[in-house]
C-alpha cells in the first residue's frame, strides 16, 4: 500500500533513546571491555580516546540499553496522543510497549513509523527484547518477510526517494518544513551525559517526545497534509519504570 493511502490512525509513530550499558569505558566489566575494543577497533575512525569513543556505544544494541520509547497516535479526527515508557528498568519499558503493540498493532495494516527506523529504532527494539528474553510482537518480527512485506515506515528512507547514500537528520527535516525543532536544549549526543551523569530520566523523555512528534508531523508534511495544532496533541502520563 502507498504510504500515502494508510489511515493515519492505523499507524503509531515513535522514537527511542539509548545509551551505554555502563556508565565510563572504565567501569565495563573487563570481558565487555575487550568485546568492546574489538567493536572499537573497526568503527573508531577518529582515533577518539576510549573514554571519549565509549560514549558511542549506546547506538548498539549489544553494547547499549533503551531508556525511553515515545510513541504518537493520531485519531481519525486529527487529534495526537502522546505515550512514552521510560526508566532504569529496561526490560519493563520493553515489555510494556511489547503489551502495547500485541494489543493494538498486531493485525494486518497496521504500522509503525521513525526517522531511519529501518536501520536504528525497529532492529534495536527487536534485539534489546531478545536480550531480555521477551516474545517479539508479530509487527517487529520481519524474519523471513520480504522488504515490501514488512509494516515499517521510515520517513528518512521516504525522504531519500531511492537515493542510498543520503542522510538526512530530523533537525533539518523539521527546519525545511517549518517545524518546531525537536533539539531545541538537549541533542542525542547529550543524552548519554544526562542519563549517567545527571541523572535526569526527565529530560530524555522529554527530549524524545518531541522527536516522536516531529515524526509523525513530518510524515504529515510528507503526505500534504496539515500538521497537527499544539492544542490538538495531548500527553498521557509518562510511565516510568
Amino acid at each position: 500500500m502507498n504510504f500515502k493511502d494508510i489511515p493515519l490512525n492505523k499507524i503509531l509513530f515513535l522514537d527511542i533513546e539509548t545509551v551505554p550499558a555502563y556508565p565510563s569505558y572504565d567501569q565495563m566489566p573487563e570481558e565487555w571491555r575487550q568485546l568492546w575494543d574489538k567493536k572499537a577497533s573497526y568503527i573508531n575512525r577518529d582515533d577518539l580516546p576510549d573514554e571519549e569513543f565509549y560514549h558511542q556505544a549506546g547506538i548498539y544494541a549489544e553494547f547499549g540499553k533503551v531508556v525511553v520509547i515515545s510513541m504518537a497516535f493520531i485519531t481519525s479526527d486529527r487529534q495526537m496522543r502522546v505515550k512514552t515508557y521510560y526508566g532504569d528498568d529496561e526490560k519493563c519499558i520493553l515489555e510494556n510497549f511489547r503489551q502495547l503493540l500485541d494489543n493494538y498493532f498486531s493485525k494486518p495494516g497496521t504500522y509503525l513509523c521513525a526517522h531511519n527506523g529501518k536501520e536504528f529504532d525497529f532492529p534495536y527494539l527487536a534485539r534489546r527484547m531478545l536480550v531480555n528474553n521477551i516474545p517479539l510482537p508479530a509487527i517487529l518480527d520481519n524474519h523471513g518477510r520480504k522488504p515490501w512485506e514488512t509494516r515499517f515506515l521510515d520517513t528518512m528512507e521516504l525522504w531519500k526517494f531511492g537515493d542510498y547514500k543520503h542522510f538526512t537528520s530530523l533537525e533539518l527535516l523539521a527546519k525545511l518544513f517549518d517545524l518546531p525543532s525537536p533539539k531545541t536544549e538537549t541533542t542525542g549526543k547529550d543524552v548519554w551525559k544526562i542519563y549517567w551523569e545527571d541523572h535526569d530520566l526527565e529530560r530524555i523523555a522529554e527530549y524524545c517526545e518531541k522527536d516522536t512528534i516531529s515524526v509523525a508531523q513530518i510524515f504529515l508534511k510528507f503526505r500534504r497534509e496539515p500538521v497537527i495544532l499544539p492544542e490538538n496533541i495531548t500527553f498521557a502520563d509518562r510511565q516510568r519504570c
